[in-house]
């Protein structure tokens, strides 16, 4: 029995003719993904206090039997995945030759949720069935045959989607093989969009890139140093603030390893001086703005009290 007739939108909303965009199907696509892992994990916090690895065996049957309790309260009730629905999107059946809009027919769903889910099942349950078997026996032979059937499946849908990305129907083979494509669910409205909120657009992104093309001319170690030094008092002379800077590193404000100096009077760690110099080739030294001549290690005598 053909199910248009007890869909209520068949006989009075027309298809319409506005393409649905590429983006548009590939993301009710993530968010069907999304919402099959949600379910999933909710599913096994139930489990989570007994024996670890209780649901491990029963996986992929748990897993196929959500996603046939999603089927059936989406795409077998309403022609439409749950992402499609949430973006206003599902299944037009491509076969009927009718101008206005007809759902999707009853085997159209079965084979729909049997190529869609059933696929998912036999992968993961394949591992399992042909895992610890001898390699000359039928069951290894059977293992490669669905390996090459595998490969060419992903060949005939990359070239699927190459095609798909030309004329914007049928992103898998499931619904091209089943001759159903993502169609408006209401009519679309014209947007009216103002012309100072896209000149507005158009100059907010046009700065955004040109401070993405400047930041990363803009040595900010060096800035910072000079600023640090313009307002912050003058450091003490004599031998307390001789002791002061060699007790810890300019850059990692640690005691110093392997102490060296760069031509000031502060001190720093080898590899932090030897690792920020490599990254940057203007170093200066963070606390005077001294830039980096080059390494002398330094001999530190600490002095009895």
């Amino acid at each position: 029995m053909d199910e248009t007739r007890g869909d209520p939108s068949a006989e009075d909303s027309p298809s319409t003719l506005t393409p649905v965009l590429r983006i548009s199907q590939l993301d009710a696509f993530e968010l069907d993904t999304a919402l099959e892992q949600l379910v999933w994990s909710q599913f096994s916090q139930c489990f989570q206090h007994f024996k670890p690895g209780h649901l491990t065996p029963f996986e992929p049957e748990l897993k196929a039997l959500l996603q046939l309790l999603l089927w059936r309260f989406t795409v077998y009730s309403r022609s439409a995945t749950a992402g499609q629905s949430l973006l206003n999107i599902r299944y037009k059946n491509d076969l009927s030759q009718a101008r206005r809009y007809r759902p999707m027919s009853r085997r159209q769903k079965l084979w729909f949720a049997l190529c869609a889910i059933g696929e998912k099942w036999l992968k993961e349950r394949s591992h399992s069935l042909f895992l610890n078997r001898p390699a000359e026996s039928a069951v290894h032979k059977a293992r490669r045959a669905l390996a090459f059937l595998d490969g060419f499946a992903k060949v005939a849908s990359l070239l699927n989607f190459l095609v798909f990305l030309q004329k914007g129907r049928f992103p898998t083979l499931t619904e091209r093989f089943l001759g159903v494509r993502a169609v408006f669910s209401r009519p679309q409205g014209v947007r009216d969009v103002g012309f100072q909120y896209v000149n507005r657009e158009l100059l907010w992104h046009g700065f955004a890139e040109f401070l993405i093309f400047l930041f990363p001319l803009v040595n900010t170690r060096r800035l910072k140093a000079s600023v640090r030094s313009l307002f912050s008092p003058p450091e003490g002379q004599g031998v307390a603030a001789e002791a002061a800077h060699c007790t810890e590193c300019a850059l990692c404000g640690e005691w110093p390893t392997m102490p060296h100096t760069v031509g000031c009077s502060h001190v720093f760690c080898y590899y932090c001086v030897k690792s920020h110099s490599i990254a940057d080739m203007y170093l200066s030294c963070p606390k005077c703005g001294t830039e980096v001549q080059g390494l002398e290690p330094v001999k530190m005598q600490i002095q009895p009290v």
